[in-house]
Parts: structure tokens; sequence; C-alpha cells
């Protein structure tokens, strides 16, 4: 497209690429939340709070955990909108988050 149209040579840009990409995920963010928070609050995945703790940790009671799903999809699909895939740092930098993801679940689901 670049040799018919010159404007398209500014998706090989790599900060571009970079400021859309936050900006993809930042949309992704704000349209999922909403949605992310009622549905994770019908289902019950709430902070759980003990008897004995402290006051004010009681107005937590509730609160939806497992929000990373929301920032781990958003990022994700960012990174793959905008990235080249045939960058290997891109697959490394997707497989180490997908881990981290991975254990911040099954962290948030013992705990509820």
């Amino acid at each position: 497209m670049v040799k018919y149209y010159s404007g398209f040579n500014v998706f090989s840009y790599l900060t571009f690429r970079a400021i859309v990409s936050l900006l993809t995920a930042l949309f992704i963010s704000l349209w999922m939340g909403p949605r992310m928070i009622a549905r994770l609050q019908k289902l019950a995945f709430g902070q759980v709070v003990r008897n004995d703790g402290p006051e004010s940790h009681f107005s937590k009671r509730g609160t939806p955990t497992m929000g990373g799903i929301m920032i781990l999809t958003a990022i994700t699909v960012s990174v793959l909108l905008w990235a080249y895939p045939s960058t290997p740092y891109v697959w490394c930098v997707l497989t180490v988050l997908t881990g981290y993801g991975i254990i911040g679940f099954v962290d948030d689901y013992r705990k509820v």
C-alpha cells in the first residue's frame, strides 16, 4: 500500500504503533470494564474478608477480583493487532504475560 499512498508508511514507525497500541488497549479496557465487573459480581467472584480482620476492610467484601483477565485481554489483543508477529520478542513477552496471568488467575481463584 505504501507504493500507492505514502501515508501508509506511518504504520512502519515503532512510535506510531506503540501509541496506537496503547490507545487500543485503553479503549478495549474501557469497553470491557463495566461488562466484566457486572459478570464477575453475578458469578460471585468477590473479595473475601475475614470477620476477625480490621473494620476498614469490611467495605472490600464483595469487590470483584480477577480484573487481570480484562487487562491481559486488552494487552494481548492490542499487541496482536499492532506488533510485528515475525519478531520473536513479541512472542516471548506474550508468553511471559500469559504465564503471569495464569498465576494471578489461580491466586484469585483460590482466594474465592
